[in-house]
């Protein structure tokens, strides 16, 4: 996999601060964290592949994404760091802990998915024929309302979905759906954040509680009134509560 394109902000002797976007967005859903971090902290905010101005290099599996995201770490002397995960991002999160704990010193898991849907095949399929919508505006902008994307970064959301292709969308989704616990997740030693939106579906209610559940001495929030966007839809909130919980000795 060629270099994913990576943006770091804030000083190069911080403490490192990695954080992975979800599926369909890009690292500008992390513009207000970011932007809260970046005096403190050594902030990495990559477009993960298939995404935003990595686009040109399509998805291909969760695997070797984190594979790629260990090279990121370990070529920018960032290790170990702090990794902050959203959706995909945070399915990503769990697994880079597991395989490579010696570069995760803490991990934040925000509205993972942890257990592998039925039927994903059909599901599949169902998305590839309806992959070239996601170059329509207006079913752009529905979607971008899902997400709690703010008028702000509105235009953000509508190119990196036209940019996605067809084949990094069913790659990404394929494997966000079939995601399970690493069994290695149980053993990881850093502090670990577990997040979930009261309002968001049941599955991703249980697979935080799962997530929790397998790796003793976690910490679990399910955040009143928020559904699957809690970064986007409450930003001062939420930027306060990674602050909190990147000070914490």
């Amino acid at each position: 996999m060629s270099d994913m394109h990576v943006s770091k902000f804030g000083p190069e002797d911080g403490s490192p601060v990695l954080l992975l976007h979800g599926g369909g967005v890009a690292g500008w859903m992390w513009n207000s964290l970011r932007g809260s971090l970046e005096s403190k902290y050594k902030v990495l905010v990559p477009d993960l592949p298939g995404h935003g101005q990595s686009a040109d290099e399509p998805y291909r599996s969760h695997t070797e994404t984190v594979d790629a995201l260990s090279q990121v770490l370990l070529r920018g002397d960032s290790a170990p760091a702090a990794v902050v995960g959203f959706s995909l991002g945070a399915q990503l999160t769990v697994e880079f802990a597991s395989r490579y704990p010696e570069l995760v010193e803490r991990a934040m898991v925000v509205s993972a998915q942890a257990k592998a849907m039925p039927f994903a095949g059909l599901t599949l399929r169902a998305l590839g024929a309806a992959a070239p919508l996601a170059r329509n505006r207006r079913f752009a902008r529905l979607q971008a309302r899902e997400l709690f994307v703010p008028p702000e970064l509105m235009e953000d959301y509508i190119d990196t979905s036209a940019h996605i292709s067809k084949a990094t969308l069913l790659a990404a989704v394929g494997d966000n759906m079939r995601f399970e616990l690493p069994a290695a997740w149980s053993e990881f030693c850093g502090q670990a954040f577990v997040m979930v939106g009261r309002r968001e579906r049941a599955l991703m209610r249980d697979s935080a509680a799962a997530i929790h559940t397998a790796l003793p001495g976690s910490e679990i929030e399910i955040v009143d009134g928020c559904g699957h966007g809690i970064p986007l839809q409450r930003p001062d909130w939420f930027n306060g509560r990674v602050a909190a919980w990147l000070s914490r000795q």
